[in-house]
């Protein structure tokens, strides 16, 4: 299953560390679901789900600080018996002391934010969908064409490196060259770049290059949705190439049909030029012109004139 631990997540976001569980890299989160456990607090813990990250926000803050001392430890220590991953508070809120004794006496993370309780959950849950969303690696060059992302792929050593840097000379933007991470968030594919690896490009006989160095910042983005696949492939004289462009082929990836392109390479063909057409084309298309049934009306209205002009 999908999942990302405690100790990711502190990495990941600005959290102030109250307590750090000694165990951080073996609790592992599988859901994006939180719970605000009020209830808990007031001694109610049927359907209580004990493997959500718990948010004690303003109102059950409020609620602790107005108990008495030893009702509040009670309350407090029930919590914390559970198998909570973890449990933060927002608003910048105090932690109460016993509250940091019951945390080292049962090994739980507390953590705290300055965020109000709304804000602090949006993030969070945007973050574990993120992190739990299904991913896959894929072995090509993710860029950004007039806006569109694109996903080139081909065979080793077919050229997909040189058509990519010929495409950000002319001021498109790289996502993440050889080995693009893509993930499904709500029926759409985004792929980014390994962090390791991030605005770097390996070009053959001339070894790696900093694409944000070389061409500046507005060379590069973190991350791009796919919309369009690019297959680069040897041209082959016993294929049937598409050569109208009425509808596009789809391929699916984790599920989402994506329009793909075959464009076979030969020797004089300008391949970064045949990509930025390919692109504009399918940015018509999207917008409700396609050429080539626009063409094809042309010609079906030029054989009824000629038809009629042939009947009078």
């Amino acid at each position: 299953m999908i999942n990302f631990t405690v100790e990711e997540l502190i990495e990941d976001m600005d959290y102030e560390i109250v307590h750090q569980a000694d165990n951080i890299k073996d609790i592992k989160i599988y859901t994006s679901e939180v719970n605000r456990p009020g209830l808990q607090l007031c001694g109610y813990y049927g359907q209580f789900v004990a493997n959500r990250i718990q948010v004690i926000g303003g109102a059950e803050w409020h609620y602790l600080n107005e108990l008495d001392p030893h009702k509040r430890l009670a309350r407090e220590e029930e919590l914390l018996k559970k198998k909570i991953p973890l449990l933060i508070i927002t608003r910048g809120n105090k932690v109460f002391d016993e509250l940091k004794d019951l945390a080292k006496k049962y090994n739980r993370t507390i953590l705290r934010t300055q965020d109000s309780t709304s804000r602090a959950i949006n993030k969070l849950i945007n973050y574990m969908d993120q992190a739990l969303a299904p991913t896959i690696r894929c072995h090509g060059i993710l860029l950004d064409v007039y806006g569109v992302g694109v996903l080139i792929r081909g065979e080793s050593g077919i050229g997909k490196s040189e058509t990519a840097i010929d495409l950000i000379e002319k001021g498109h933007k790289l996502i993440s060259d050889d080995s693009v991470i893509i993930k499904r968030l709500e029926g759409r594919l985004v792929g980014t770049s390994p962090p390791i690896t991030r605005h770097f490009m390996e070009i053959r006989g001339v070894g790696i290059v900093d694409v944000q160095r070389l061409f500046g910042i507005g060379s590069v983005m973190e991350e791009k949705e796919i919309e369009v696949l690019i297959n680069l492939e040897h041209w082959d004289q016993n294929r049937d190439y598409d050569r109208l462009g009425i509808e596009y082929e789809t391929e699916a990836l984790l599920g989402v049909e994506i329009p793909r392109m075959d464009i076979p390479l030969r020797t004089g063909r300008n391949t970064a030029v045949i990509l930025e057409i390919a692109i504009r084309n399918f940015k018509q298309k999207e917008l409700g012109y396609n050429p080539a049934l626009a063409l094809n009306n042309k010609i079906m209205e030029s054989i009824k004139s000629k038809k009629k002009g042939g009947r009078s």
